[in-house]
C-alpha cells in the first residue's frame, strides 16, 4: 500500500507555505540574514515541536517566520516545498500564505508574494506542478488589518485565487470577518476558511453562511451536528482534512480515533492534506499512509480521497478532467497488475 500511495496522483489543498519551513532551511536563511533564533541547533528546534494545543504551535510558527526577510527567502521556502510536492506525486497544489505575518514586521507585501510566485512559476516549468495561491487573513488580528491586507493584494488579483481565514480559532468566530469576505467576493476572490478544528461546529455554520466559503479547512467537529453533516453531504462541500496535524495538535489523541473514515462513510467530500508539514511530522504521502494504517483504508478509499482532491480544487473543468484521467489510468493500471 505504501508504494501505491507514493505514486498516487493527487492534489494538495491545505498547505501553509510558512508551515513547510524545515529547520535546516530556517537555520540557513537565519545565518544568511544574520537573524538569531532561540534554538541552538536543528535538533533543538525539532525537539520543541511538542504541542498541546494550536497556540503552542503558532508561537513557534511565528518565531520561525521572523527569519524570512527577502524575496529570495520566500522563493527558497516555496521551492523547497515544491520539491517535496513533486516527490509526493502532487500534480496540483493550492498554497496558503499569511502576508500579515510578514507585513506586521516591516516586510513588504510585494516582496513576499513575488518570491512565492517566482517559485510557483518555476515549479510548473520544472516539475509540471500546477498551483493556485490563497491569501489567508489572521483571525486573531482585527478586521481593519484584514481590510488593509485585502487592499494590498489588489495589484496581484490575477495571482490570488481565493482568500482564507486561519490562526487562532477559539474566540475568533467567522462572523468577525464577514464584511471583509463580502468585499473580497465582490472583488472576484473565492473564499475558504479554517473552521471546526478547535472551534465548535457553529464555526463551520458561520463559515458557510457568513463567509459563503467554497471549502471548509479542517471541519473535524462538523460531526457533532447531524444537520450540518447532512448539509455538507448534500451540497458536497469539500473538507480539507489534515490527519498528522490533528494528531500533533491533539485534536485527536490517537490516529485510530481520527474521523476521516467515518466522514467518508457519511458521504462527506473529504481530502487529505499536510497543513504545516515541517512541524507536524510529514508531507501529504505521510498523511495518506498514517490514516491508511490506522483506519485500515483500502485502495478504493485512497482513490476516492485523491479524486476528491482534484474535484475540490479551484481548477477549470477541463483541467480537472485531465488530472482525473491521469488518476483513473493509474488506479486501473494498479488493479490490472494485482489481477494478473
Amino acid at each position: 500500500m505504501e508504494q501505491f500511495i507514493k505514486n498516487l496522483p493527487k492534489a494538495e489543498l491545505h498547505l501553509h507555505i510558512e508551515g513547510s519551513f524545515e529547520p535546516e532551511l530556517m537555520f540557513k536563511i537565519a545565518e544568511r540574514n544574520q537573524v538569531k533564533i532561540p534554538f541552538s541547533s536543528v535538533e533543538d528546534l525539532r525537539n520543541a515541536y511538542q504541542f498541546s494545543k494550536l497556540q503552542d504551535f503558532l508561537d513557534i510558527y511565528y518565531a520561525g517566520a521572523n527569519v524570512l526577510q527577502t524575496r529570495q527567502d520566500f522563493y527558497d521556502l516555496t521551492w523547497a516545498y515544491l520539491q517535496k510536492a513533486h516527490e509526493n506525486k502532487i500534480l496540483h497544489t493550492e498554497i496558503f500564505f499569511d502576508p500579515q505575518t510578514h507585513t506586521s514586521r516591516g516586510v513588504p507585501f510585494q516582496l513576499v508574494i513575488e518570491g512565492i510566485i517566482d517559485a510557483l512559476n518555476n515549479g510548473r516549468k520544472e516539475f509540471g506542478v500546477s498551483s493556485k495561491l490563497i491569501m489567508s487573513f489572521l483571525r486573531h488580528l482585527s478586521e481593519e488589518s484584514a481590510f488593509e491586507t485585502l487592499n494590498e493584494a489588489l495589484p496581484y488579483r490575477d495571482k490570488i485565487v481565493a482568500v482564507g481565514l486561519d490562526s487562532s480559532e477559539k474566540g475568533n468566530p467567522p462572523e468577525k470577518f464577514e464584511r471583509v469576505f463580502d468585499k473580497a467576493r465582490e472583488l472576484g476572490f473565492l473564499t475558504v476558511a479554517h473552521a471546526g478544528e478547535e472551534g465548535p461546529s457553529e464555526y463551520v455554520w458561520g463559515a458557510l453562511h457568513d463567509l459563503n466559503v467554497s471549502r471548509i479547512d479542517h471541519g473535524n467537529r462538523s460531526l457533532e451536528d447531524n444537520d450540518l453533516v447532512a448539509l455538507l453531504s448534500d451540497e458536497q462541500v469539500p473538507l480539507t482534512i489534515c490527519p498528522l496535524s490533528n494528531l500533533k495538535l491533539q485534536v485527536v489523541k490517537d490516529m485510530g480515533e481520527h474521523p476521516l473514515k467515518l466522514m467518508l462513510d457519511k458521504g462527506l467530500k473529504v481530502t487529505v492534506n499536510s497543513d504545516d508539514p515541517a512541524y507536524f511530522g510529514g508531507y501529504v504521502n505521510e498523511n495518506y499512509l498514517a490514516v491508511t494504517k490506522a483506519l485500515q483504508l483500502n485502495k478504493d478509499h485512497l482513490y476516492r480521497l485523491a479524486r476528491n482532491s482534484f474535484e475540490s480544487a479551484f481548477l477549470l473543468p477541463e483541467e480537472k478532467q485531465r488530472y482525473l484521467a491521469i488518476l483513473d489510468a493509474y488506479f486501473h493500471n494498479s488493479n490490472r497488475k494485482l489481477s494478473s
